[in-house]
């Protein structure tokens, strides 16, 4: 006989056992989005990486964060089990972007990039905020294969586009365009969910940003879809607001730097109120446009030395 308490836990773990949850599919498991027949986004790297299958190899935008490398293969291994990548992008050289380089650089693969991302990578640099110099990455993550202006490619019947964005995150941002599917990488130029980061230590400023968004805003349509660096596919509308953002704290904040302002005074100006966004840390963004705008006094005023 049962007593009622056992009578009791039985019934409420039969209840329970009915639930059952809706599994999540293969892809979801392993970080994958479909985007098209031959185009996937790939989010188990801990940033997005973009991934074009074609019959003579994988292109990819980007190669995720250090950390993430084994979750990032794991993932591309289960949506294209004989696939080796032939490209990889970098979209700029931060860390959390470019882990994985050295595993497909070892593997084959020609790493594509700006010359200044190439740059960055290759030469020692000032951390302020660790008060060191960040060593060089090795060779075999570095870019060896690198352009300034813009270049293009296929990859089976797939037409990439790819070009500079001068100034925007760092001083060697590109965009990768898949034409025939309408897919537009972007890496950090915009930025859905983080706050968006100028740094201003490799040349980014505000005004390149905006500048770069309307470049990219030319490159895209209605249709378009937009992979920024970190974050959900953006679509050309919350591209546009992303950039109205930019030029707004642009115009806002332009005068009052060449006068003297500092952070404290533009948040007690108001500079951040009342935007399409919100920011986790608006006196990090200040501070860095600040620095950005002092770098590029010469925009500032033509009396400004």
């Amino acid at each position: 006989m049962l007593d009622r308490r056992q009578l009791m836990t039985g019934v409420v773990a039969s209840l329970l056992g009915s639930l059952v949850l809706p599994r999540r599919s293969a892809a979801q498991q392993t970080g994958l989005l479909t985007l098209t027949d031959r185009l996937v986004l790939v989010t188990s790297g801990g940033t997005n990486v973009l991934a074009c299958s074609s019959p003579d190899g994988l292109v990819l935008v980007d190669s995720g964060a250090p950390d993430r490398s084994d979750a990032l293969m794991a993932s591309l291994r289960a949506w294209a089990p004989s696939g080796r990548a032939r490209i990889l992008f970098n979209t700029h050289w931060h860390a959390e972007n470019t882990g994985a380089n050295q595993i497909f650089r070892q593997n084959g693969a020609a790493i594509v990039a700006h010359e200044n991302t190439r740059l960055w990578m290759a030469t020692p640099t000032w951390m302020p905020k660790e008060d060191r110099y960040r060593t060089p990455r090795p060779k075999d993550e570095q870019p060896d294969k690198t352009f300034y202006v813009d270049g293009s490619m296929t990859a089976g019947s797939e037409r990439i586009d790819y070009g500079y964005l001068i100034e925007a995150h760092t001083s060697g941002d590109i965009y990768i365009f898949f034409r025939d599917s309408n897919v537009l990488a972007v890496g950090d130029v915009a930025s859905p969910s983080r706050d968006p980061e100028l740094d201003y230590l490799t040349g980014a400023w505000i005004g390149g940003r905006v500048d770069a968004m309307d470049r990219l805003l030319k490159l895209a349509d209605a249709n378009t879809r937009i992979v920024p660096g970190f974050g959900p596919i953006m679509s050309r509308a919350e591209l546009q607001v992303e950039r109205d953002v930019m030029k707004t704290i642009y115009d806002r904040t332009v005068d009052r730097v060449r006068e003297g302002d500092y952070v404290e005074d533009m948040l007690k100006a108001g500079v951040m109120n009342g935007l399409a966004r919100t920011w986790k840390d608006p006196q990090k963004f200040l501070h860095d446009l600040h620095k950005g705008l002092w770098a590029h006094h010469n925009k500032l005023d033509a009396n400004v030395v």
